[in-house]
């Protein structure tokens, strides 16, 4: 308990009200996609292999100060200690994508089918049921696990930022392989593409620069102030960096998503609800594991959030090549977007609430 008082404590300003926050920029963002759609549409279309600049620059700023306080020591323990990599590869690859199925198809296909619009004209000319595309952007989102914004939902929860970041590692290089083949043989799709640009554009710009910058910022602060200049005057004035771009990705992630949240909410919302209860069925099945492996909660925390979120960008990619940008694949995993940072930032709260769950951790995360 003296260790959950200990973080509750070192919240900072913008972390202890970042609820607030969080449903305030959701509001600025559908705002302002209204209000001037033509300044959202031109940005959302700045990107180049369906990264969108504009995100990947947020991302590298809520990215940056993360790296910057890792501890490499802790990267190389971390990657000494199995368990939550294998518990998170398991749960993203053998549960994650058929739980993903049989919950789309329960609501889409059973539940809300007589709520959903007909059918549509897909890229290839063939004519497919909108519930059924809808699932198909789901089953996307289920095999594309998360690999970059994990890091921050890591970091506010208290996890271990070294196996977080062995876990981001690892999981980038199984999508390599495994996303194509899982993802085909769920869609039923003989040649499923692998959007491999994406996929290694978005871990370099996301991770890989992030990480490099980060090392060498850390490395070279301490070697002329001093351990203690960095840890009380540097990363004071750096840890706010990070909320604010997330708030920032937000306000632009609703913006450019404006117009079609106030045309389409239904739709919206109807897509939205297996994907949150997809979200938090995998957290707490990770969670579970976790605690069952006996892990320490600085472990459990990143692989049961590791295992909860999705890799956007990808989902968005493939849906985009195999039924076109305007289909209701895509709009699913545009729907996943959306949900991903508020169900996740409320997960990272379930996190901190239920510390004491766990064996005591040793040592201070960040």
């Amino acid at each position: 308990m003296e260790h959950v008082i200990h973080e509750e404590r070192r919240l900072s300003f913008f972390e202890k009200y970042l609820t607030a926050w969080v449903i305030l920029c959701i509001g600025l963002g559908i705002m302002l996609g209204k209000l001037f759609p033509q300044v959202a549409i031109t940005l959302d279309q700045f990107s180049v292999y369906q990264v969108s600049v504009p995100i990947a620059i947020c991302l590298f700023f809520m990215m940056y100060p993360i790296m910057v306080k890792i501890d490499f020591a802790e990267v190389i323990k971390a990657g000494k200690s199995p368990k939550p990599v294998v518990l998170t590869l398991v749960v993203n690859w053998c549960i994650k994508p058929f739980t993903m199925l049989a919950i789309a198809w329960l609501f889409l296909g059973v539940l809300f089918k007589g709520w959903l619009p007909g059918a549509e004209i897909v890229k290839g000319g063939s004519q497919v049921e909108l519930f059924r595309s809808y699932i198909a952007g789901c089953i996307l989102l289920g095999v594309a696990p998360c690999t970059a914004m994990v890091l921050i939902w890591g970091h506010l929860s208290g996890g271990n930022d070294g196996h977080t970041l062995v876990m981001v590692a690892i999981n980038s290089l199984t999508m390599l392989i495994l996303y194509a083949p899982l993802g085909g043989w769920l869609l039923g799709v003989n040649k499923m593409p692998i959007p491999w640009q994406t996929i290694v554009l978005s871990v370099v710009v996301y991770v890989g620069v992030p990480l490099f910058l980060g090392y060498y910022t850390r490395k070279s602060i301490i070697a002329k102030k001093g351990f203690k200049w960095f840890e009380e005057k540097f990363l004071h004035y750096l840890t706010p960096v990070s909320i604010c771009a997330l708030l920032l990705t937000l306000v632009l992630l609703f913006s450019f998503k404006g117009e079609l949240i106030i045309n389409q909410p239904q739709v919206i919302l109807l897509i939205a609800i297996p994907l949150f209860i997809q979200t938090c069925l995998i957290f707490l099945i990770t969670y579970a594991l976790a605690r069952w492996l006996g892990l320490s909660y600085r472990d459990a925390a990143p692989s049961a959030l590791v295992g909860a979120s999705n890799h956007f960008e990808v989902a968005i990619a493939t849906s985009t090549v195999l039924f076109g940008l305007s289909s209701g694949a895509s709009l699913a995993t545009v729907v996943g977007v959306l949900i991903e940072v508020p169900v996740m930032l409320m997960l990272v709260r379930a996190c901190l609430k239920t510390q004491n769950w766990f064996k005591p951790s040793r040592g201070r995360h960040g």
